[in-house]
């Protein structure tokens, strides 16, 4: 039982050390012995124990010299007490609309983050507001409880619109996709019987159920969901072989909008759709690169009419001029 006792008293000590060195640059022996209650070989030997554990304590001689915590190859633990815990929580609860990097390091501390401190960070994040209307509106709360049931793999339920009203859907949450301004969840529809994609700020009453599930065989869920929202959609959908290498074409097409695939070099594939076919001719014409249409055939046709009311606009003006 003694040994049970020294060994967690241990962990403790050394937890604490590390805390003190996150807190301040520098640390003299003597400081963190007086602080700890321990001789400056104990010191040592905590500060060997932090190093076996992946942190690169630094240790330096003589005047002005000590222990600090410097960078190193890999990103070790962090330990955050209760104040950082909650501005962190809170900080990424603000940023949830900038990115999947962001959800996964809220998802991470939501697993560890003590039930006491979880009333707080709630109640400060509904303080947060964005003043540019740049992202869509939504609960950072709905966000969390979907992430927590595509982490622990546990049925999820909300309602959402449909053309008779609302609907309640039962689905198996895969991954959540960033996608500009929204987040969308990809889902295996239960009642329908296939993957879906869902826009998280229209829906409502969102539940985590109990029932766990046995991951299946996904789609690429970034993939799956930018053609989806780019040209599945739409009643229209089309695809052209553009003269332009496939990161030109990209930096002048929003993702939402299209998706681009490579096809060499000098040419790429875009996808998009639409509902009106004039529409789509009108946008990749004005990209300024020379293409080809590859699908529906009836693209081709629309392009002809167009060129052909095109030339004789311009031939009207030339004969206004000469006038």
């Amino acid at each position: 039982m003694g040994d049970v006792e020294d060994e967690r008293g241990t962990t403790e000590r050394v937890l604490t050390l590390l805390g003190l060195l996150q807190q301040r640059a520098l640390w003299t022996g003597p400081e963190l012995g007086e602080r700890l209650g321990v001789t400056p070989r104990t010191i040592r030997r905590d500060v060997e124990r932090l190093r076996a554990l992946g942190y690169p304590v630094q240790a330096s001689n003589g005047v002005g010299g000590g222990y600090q915590l410097g960078p190193g190859h890999d990103m070790p633990p962090l330990l955050l007490d209760d104040e950082e815990a909650i501005a962190t929580a809170v900080s990424l609860l603000a940023g949830a609309g900038s990115g999947e990097a962001t959800l996964r390091a809220l998802t991470k501390l939501d697993r560890v983050l003590p039930t006491r401190l979880r009333h707080e960070v709630s109640a400060l994040s509904g303080s947060v507001v964005a003043f540019d209307g740049s992202r869509a509106p939504i609960d950072p709360e709905v966000l969390m409880t979907l992430a927590r049931a595509c982490r622990d793999e546990v049925e999820a339920g909300f309602a959402y619109p449909s053309s008779s009203g609302s609907t309640v859907r039962r689905v198996e949450p895969y991954r959540l996709v960033a996608s500009g301004r929204r987040w969308y969840l990809l889902a295996y529809d239960l009642d329908r019987d296939d993957w879906r994609t869902f826009r998280v700020d229209r829906m409502t009453e969102v539940s985590a159920r109990s029932w766990r599930f046995r991951p299946r065989p996904a789609p690429d869920a970034a993939a799956y969901v930018q053609e989806n929202i780019a040209s599945r959609v739409y009643r229209h959908q089309a695809r052209f072989l553009v003269h332009a290498p496939a990161s030109v074409v990209r930096a002048q097409i929003p993702a939402a909008a299209a998706v681009v695939r490579e096809r060499g070099r000098s040419r790429c594939e875009v996808l998009s759709g639409a509902g009106d076919l004039d529409f789509l001719l009108m946008h990749v014409v004005l990209l300024g690169h020379a293409f080809e249409v590859i699908d529906p055939a009836e693209l081709g046709e629309r392009c002809r009419v167009l060129a052909e009311r095109l030339l004789g606009a311009a031939g009207a003006s030339s004969t206004h001029l000469a006038d």
